[in-house]
């Protein structure tokens, strides 16, 4: 599968069309029941190569069956996490994960549950502020944020693998879409989610405690 790349001085516009909705666009063209290979999905990549990578962490988040979501998308969104937060400048995968995928039909019917958010997206987000993505810092941080929501989703919490999924696609279109300004709101998303569950844990995990306590 051949991968769309921007050149020239083009407009905002032809930049998100080279991005997020054309990589869908290119993923969805072909067989419904191919499975992509991430070697080949990001084998074309240079800067959007970790969107696209968490892009497809978070495609299981939205598999309806409890504990499977998370167990799936948990692991691979620690995985970009912890490999921002290291500083690395492209994505790196072991094999047996390397050579796996999703199917197509799959990336198909996302980016049609996705086509109205995607028309309204290219009008309000663009790049700039490439400073919070591109410095060595900036990336740590969203790195160590993607490596904390992506313990939470792995987490067997109930009812929440939709609500980490979407927060999650805020970052992926903050790094597909190099905006920076969006990539702040998604900081501001991610540790207020990482500050609420925490808490909630941690009290939840007092009173199982106690309770464990008073049996003995």
């Amino acid at each position: 599968m051949t991968m769309t790349t921007s050149s020239g001085d083009g407009s905002a516009q032809s930049h998100h069309a080279e991005t997020t909705r054309s990589l869908l666009d290119d993923m969805a063209r072909g067989d419904p029941a191919e499975r992509l290979r991430l070697v080949d999905l990001l084998a074309d990549l240079k800067q959007s190569a970790f969107g696209m990578l968490l892009f497809i962490g978070v495609l299981p988040s939205f598999i309806p069956i409890p504990g499977v979501a998370g167990g799936l998308s948990g692991p691979l969104v620690m995985l970009v996490g912890a490999q921002l937060l290291l500083g690395l400048r492209k994505p790196w995968l072991p094999r047996f994960i390397a050579i796996r995928g999703p199917q197509r039909q799959s990336v198909v019917r996302f980016r049609n549950a996705l086509a109205k958010p995607l028309r309204w997206l290219e009008k309000v987000v663009r790049p700039r502020w490439a400073g919070m993505l591109d410095s060595r810092l900036a990336g740590a941080f969203t790195g160590l944020l993607l490596l904390l929501l992506g313990v939470l989703l792995a987490l067997p919490i109930p009812f929440t693998n939709y609500l980490f999924g979407l927060l999650l696609l805020v970052y992926v279109f903050a790094l597909l879409e190099r905006d920076g300004m969006l990539m702040l709101g998604a900081w501001v998303l991610g540790a207020a989610a990482v500050v609420v569950f925490g808490v909630s844990l941690k009290e939840l995990g007092q009173v199982a405690l106690h309770w464990l306590q008073t049996r003995m």
